[in-house]
C-alpha cells in the first residue's frame, strides 16, 4: 500500500523543513524523510556547534587580551571536554525540538533512507510513499581525498567528536571551513599547520579579504604551507601522523589531521536515475531559478544543488518554493545574486556582492573602490593587535554599491544592514549621507574617502 502526500521533502535539514513547513501553512499534507538527525548539517555538524566553538575561541582571545584592561587572570585553565558536553547538550536540545516542531506543523516524520521508484514514488525501508511534489534537500557530506592513509584523518564532522584538544593539528584545505577550524583550534591552544593546494586561501573571495586573513592567521601563530599537494598519510610508531607531499617533503608530528577540502552532494543513494532527474558530473542536482529539476514535480533546494551552500539560502529557497507551489505566487523564487556571507574565522569576514575583480571584469573602468585599514579601538590597550580592513566596490557615475567586504572585529554583525542597502541599490552618496555611529568600526563604512 502506498501512502500519498501533497508534498514530501527528502531530508529534514534547513531546506526540507522550510519547504514542508511553508507548504503545510497553506494546508498541504506534507511529510519529511530523514535517515539521520533532524535539523541536518547546520544544527548537528555545522553552523550551530561551529558557532559555539567560535565563541569559545573568541573568549580565549579575550582572556589573553584582558591584561591590557587591568584584569589579572593569568593561569586560567580550559576544559575542552566540558565545552564539548555543554555544546552537545545544546545541539541535542535543538534536535529534539524539531520533533515537536513537525508535530505542531502537522507534518509527518518518516525515518529512513528514501529512494525513488519512479518520479512520483519513494521507497523508505520497504514502505512506499507518493506525492504530487517531491523536494530533494539531502545536502552533502565532507570530501576525503583518494590517497593512501587518508582515513587516518578526520573531517569537520569528526572535529565535533573530539573528546580532547589535539596538541598539534594539520588542517588540509583553503576554504571557509578550513580557516574557521584552524582559527578556533589555534585560539584554544593547538599548534596548527594549514596545507593549501594553491598559493592563497579563500580564492573566490575579494583579494583584500584573502590577503588580510592570511596575514592575521600567520600573526596568530598558524603555519601556512602553500602550493602543496599531499601524497600519503602515515601513522608512526609513537601514534603521530606524518604527511608526505608529492615533492617528497615530509611534515611530521601531528596528533590530528582534518580534511577540509570541500563537500560532496549526498545524491548518490537516491536512485535518481529511476526518476530521470539530471545531475552534473559532481553529482549536484541541476535546477532552474524556480528550483525545478529536469523532471516536472521534482525539485531540489540547498547544498545538493551546489548553489550558495549556506543555511539561510536553503531556508529562503525552500520557503519561496512553498509559496510558489501552494501560495499562489507563481513567480516567487530566490535570486542567487548578492547573498551576504560570513566566515567565522579569527578575525571574522563579512562579504556581499561582487569582488573587485568580478566588478572590473563586468564593468571595466566604471568601477571605483574605497578602502580602509585600521586597528580598532578595542585593541588600543591590548598587546595583540588585529587589523580591520574594509572595501566598497562601486560602479558608474552614481557610484552604485555592488560589493561590500569587511574583515575584522564585528564584521559578522555589521554586514547584515549593508547587505540590505546593497540589495536596495544604495550609492556611495547614500552611505556618505548617513550619520555615523561613533566610536565604532562600522562608522568607517559611511565615512570612507
Amino acid at each position: 500500500m502506498t501512502r500519498h502526500y501533497d508534498l514530501i521533502a527528502i531530508g529534514a535539514g534547513s531546506g526540507g523543513l522550510s519547504v514542508a513547513e511553508r507548504a503545510a501553512r497553506y494546508g498541504a499534507r506534507c511529510a519529511v524523510v530523514e535517515s539521520g538527525k533532524l535539523g541536518g548539517t547546520c544544527v548537528n555538524l555545522g553552523c550551530v556547534p561551529k558557532k559555539v566553538m567560535w565563541y569559545a575561541a573568541s573568549i580565549a582571545h579575550i582572556l589573553e587580551e584582558a591584561d591590557g584592561y587591568g584584569y589579572r587572570i593569568a593561569g586560567s585553565s580550559f576544559d575542552w571536554f566540558h565545552l564539548k558536553q555543554a555544546r552537545d547538550d545544546y545541539v541535542n536540545g535543538i534536535n529534539d525540538w524539531y520533533h515537536t516542531y513537525l508535530a505542531d506543523s502537522s507534518i509527518d516524520e518518516i525515518s529512513g533512507l528514501a529512494r525513488f521508484s519512479d518520479p512520483r514514488t519513494l521507497e523508505v525501508d520497504g514502505q512506499r510513499y507518493s506525492a504530487d511534489h517531491i523536494v530533494v534537500s539531502v545536502g552533502g557530506y565532507p570530501a576525503v581525498p583518494d590517497i593512501p592513509g587518508a582515513k587516518l584523518g578526520i573531517t569537520s564532522d569528526g572535529f565535533f567528536d573530539l573528546g580532547q584538544r589535539p596538541e598539534r593539528v594539520a588542517v588540509v584545505g583553503a576554504g571557509y571551513i578550513a580557516v574557521e577550524l584552524a582559527g578556533m583550534l589555534r585560539a584554544m591552544g593547538s599548534q596548527v599547520t594549514m596545507f593549501l593546494r594553491r598559493e592563497q586561501l579563500l580564492r573566490r573571495f575579494d583579494a583584500m579579504l584573502r590577503e588580510t586573513l592570511m596575514e592575521e592567521l600567520v600573526n596568530d601563530g598558524i603555519d601556512i604551507l602553500s602550493s602543496v599537494k599531499l601524497k600519503e598519510i602515515r601513522r608512526e610508531s609513537d601514534g603521530t601522523l606524518t604527511i608526505l607531499c608529492q615533492d617528497n617533503t615530509r611534515v611530521v608530528g601531528f596528533n590530528c589531521l582534518i580534511w577540509a577540502i570541500g563537500r560532496t552532494p549526498a545524491s548518490a543513494a537516491l536512485n535518481l536515475q529511476s526518476a530521470g532527474v539530471e545531475v552534473d558530473a559532481e553529482g549536484y542536482i541541476t535546477t532552474d531559478r524556480y528550483q525545478n529539476t529536469s523532471v516536472p514535480g521534482i525539485y531540489a533546494v540547498g547544498d545538493v544543488t551546489g548553489q550558495a551552500q549556506l543555511t539561510p539560502v536553503a531556508i529562503a529557497a525552500g520557503r519561496r518554493l512553498g509559496d510558489r507551489l501552494y501560495g499562489g505566487m507563481q513567480n516567487r523564487y530566490l535570486p542567487y545574486e548578492n547573498i551576504p556571507t560570513v566566515i567565522f574565522s579569527h578575525p571574522p569576514i563579512g562579504t556581499v556582492g561582487l569582488t573587485e575583480d568580478e566588478a572590473r571584469d563586468m564593468h571595466g573602468d566604471a568601477v571605483k573602490t574605497y578602502q580602509t585599514r585600521f586597528i580598532p579601538m578595542y585593541h588600543a590597550l591590548t598587546e595583540r593587535k588585529v587589523r580591520t580592513a574594509m572595501k566598497l566596490v562601486t560602479v558608474g557615475a552614481q557610484e552604485k554599491l555592488v560589493g561590500c567586504h569587511i574583515i575584522g572585529l564585528g564584521a559578522d554583525e555589521m554586514l547584515q544592514g549593508f547587505a540590505v542597502a546593497l540589495r536596495m541599490g544604495a550609492t556611495k552618496k547614500d552611505l556618505d549621507d548617513t550619520v555615523a555611529i561613533h566610536p565604532t568600526s562600522a562608522e568607517e563604512l559611511v565615512t570612507m574617502r
